[in-house]
Parts: C-alpha cells; structure tokens; sequence
C-alpha cells in the first residue's frame, strides 16, 4: 500500500511539473520570445491568409488561361494541361482537380469535351468527380437527420450515377487510377460496405499504390465516423507511412489521421507514447526528402509543427516552424480567435521547451517593421 501511494504522489508531482513548466514557457514566448533570434519569421512578417508561399505567376497564368479558354468554350488547352502530366499520377490527379473547380464554375465545356472525345478517361473522370462534388454540394455538412429529404434524397441518386460513370471511364485507359480515385472518394457517402470499399481500394493501389489522394480518400472511409474505428485508421495511415517511397509526402497521412481524432477528442495520451513520437520523427525525415515546391508540404508541416510540440518533440517543432517561415493561414492555427497570436505562442513554447540557443546575430532573419498582417 505504501508502495502504491508514493508511486501516485511521485506521478502527480511529475505532472505538476510539466504543467508549471509548460506554462512558464508560454509566459516566456508571450512576453520575451523574439523570434528572429532563433532563425524564425518575425511576428510582425507572419502571414494568416495562406499555408505557404503563393504559387509563382507563371502557374497563375497557366491556370487562369485555361479556365478562359474553358470558359469560352474551348476544352482542348484543359485536355493538353492533364495529358501533359504523363503517367505521374499524383500529378494527373491534382490536374484534374483544377479541371473539377473550372466545371464548378461551368460545365459547359466539359459537356462539350465528353460530346467531342467520348473515348477520353480524363474528361470522363472529371464528369464522374464533378458528379460527386455536385452531390455532397446539395447534401451540405450537417448529420443527416438534419438534411431536408429532398436534398438526401437527391445526394443518395448522385453518388450511384458518380460511381457507374467512374466505372464506364475505367475502361476506356484500364491503367489510369484516376476514376479509381472517385470511386473510392464516393464510396463513403453511397454507404458502401467494408467488403464493396475492397475491390475500389484494390483496384486504385494496382494503379498507383503510393496515390496520395486515394489514400487520404480511403483514411476517410476508415476513419470511426464513416465504416471503420481509430484502431483500423490508425493501422491504415501507418500501413501508408511504412509504404510510401522517399520523396513521397504519403507519410503525412499519418498526421491526418491524428487530426481526424484530435478532432473527434480521442487522441488522448497517445501523443507523448514512444511508438507516437518515433513516428512523428519519421515524418519529419520523410518530409525533409519532399521537393520543397511540392503544394502539400506547407499543410503538413504545420500538422507536424502541432502534434509534435503536444508531443512533446519540440525540436523537431522548432524545425518545421523554420521551414514553414512566416505563413499561418493554416489548420490548426487558422481554427483560433487570432491565427497570429496562436502561430506564435506555438513557436515560442517550442523554442523554450527545446532549450534552443539564439542564433548569431548576423544568421538572423532581418526584421520589417512596414510588413504586418497580424492586424
């Protein structure tokens, strides 16, 4: 007995600590952390409005021409943008997507592109995806009892027709995974079950086994609050990370899927676990090896920057704030009253918690003080 009870005091005098000591670190980054000298974006440079850097112009302009010439009613530059992506699918997928959020806007031309060239898988997958996001349009957000019956109703005749159309644009490029990709992204609200979601998955990983996309699609599926539990996303992400080649952002799915139960309130103490925090240091070295230009990294590493400071891996926090630089536009950040406020206090409490030494003076980031979007 008296064993037991100095082995709880001991445990609440560890807690205790670590309490005082988080909160002495936040008193620190709130009043006397200066970012510059620790390699970090001044406070007054940081930046809610996006994730990352823009993309550069001449991507701007690529896009925006070919939604004029889509607009105007010619598909062909639409067509040219996805087959100039060749076989690296992630790429053709993303492509496509830019493709879906012209049709959002109209769809005319896609109408045009399927009458015209009736064997193209492209212009067919996007018909089927326009056809899923036209659904979940109408379906809206909310639980489904508070959906109106005609608008479920509506969305519950979609989702079949996306996935049949999905099906007609497999065979017309079989080695193409991008309808794969809309079968697999509609079989969570056609309510397919566990042994229907099967064949679609198998279907996608023959085509491309690393599709970033499909995979956060299929995390969906398994996550509790669609078909599966924590246990079986958890496995699945992790399956995911220990798969993914080098250079691949896949092993970020992994910090999706403890988004996903962050979000849910079930990550519990699972974030300072061993098996925890040698993961999140696999990712942060998964993602040093992603090309820097590479959209899905800003996202990511913001994930990472969280989750690793609730780890308690604040150097490696402190890494991913170096890289992300000054842009706090971004989950979980963006969630806050003041992204700016929240972004910064993240940064400081992992400054001070990794015992990080200021940076020489001439190593640090010059400060502007006529740059400010804190405001």
């Amino acid at each position: 007995m008296t064993h037991l009870l100095v082995l709880l005091v001991a445990v609440l005098v560890f807690f205790a600590l670590k309490k005082t000591r988080q909160s002495k670190a936040a008193d620190w980054a709130q009043t006397q952390f200066d970012a510059a000298a620790y390699g970090l974006a001044p406070r007054e440079r940081l930046d809610p409005r996006r994730a990352g850097p823009p993309l550069p112009v001449h991507r701007r302009k690529e896009s925006q021409a070919i939604a004029d010439a889509a607009w105007g009613g010619d598909w062909r530059p639409a067509a040219a943008f996805v087959e100039a992506a060749g076989r690296d699918w992630d790429e053709r997928w993303s492509r496509l997507e830019l493709l879906g959020a012209i049709a959002k806007e109209d769809d005319a031309w896609l109408t045009a592109w399927r009458s015209a060239d009736p064997g193209n898988c492209d212009a067919a997958t996007v018909e089927a995806s326009h056809l899923v996001h036209t659904a979940w349009a109408i379906r809206g957000s909310a639980y489904a009892h508070e959906v109106p019956a005609a608008d479920m109703a509506k969305f519950r005749e979609l989702l079949p027709a996306a996935i049949e159309a999905a099906r007609r644009a497999t065979l017309l490029a079989p080695e193409n995974p991008g309808p794969w990709v809309v079968m697999v992204t509609a079989a969570r609200g056609a309510r397919y079950q566990p042994e229907q979601f099967e064949p679609l998955w198998s279907g996608l990983v023959e085509r491309a086994p690393h599709h970033y996309q499909g995979h956060w699609q299929a995390m969906q599926y398994w996550c509790a609050k669609w078909f599966g539990s924590d246990k079986q996303m958890m496995a699945f992400a992790e399956r995911a990370m220990d798969g993914a080649p080098e250079g691949s952002p896949l092993a970020g799915i992994y910090l999706h899927a403890l988004a996903e139960r962050e979000e849910r309130k079930t990550v519990g103490s699972m974030l300072t676990a061993e098996s925890t925090q040698r993961r999140l240091r696999a990712v942060a070295g998964a993602l040093a090896l992603v090309p820097a230009d590479d959209e899905r990294l800003p996202a990511l590493r913001h994930l990472l920057a969280h989750y690793s400071g609730k780890a308690e891996l604040y150097d490696v926090a402190l890494e991913q704030f170096r890289a992300i630089g000054p842009w706090c536009g971004c989950h979980p950040w963006a969630e806050e009253n003041d992204p700016v406020a929240a972004f910064d206090l993240a940064r400081g409490t992992a400054v001070k918690l990794s015992k990080a030494e200021p940076l020489a003076p001439e190593l640090r980031p010059v400060k502007d003080t006529n740059h400010h979007h804190s405001g």
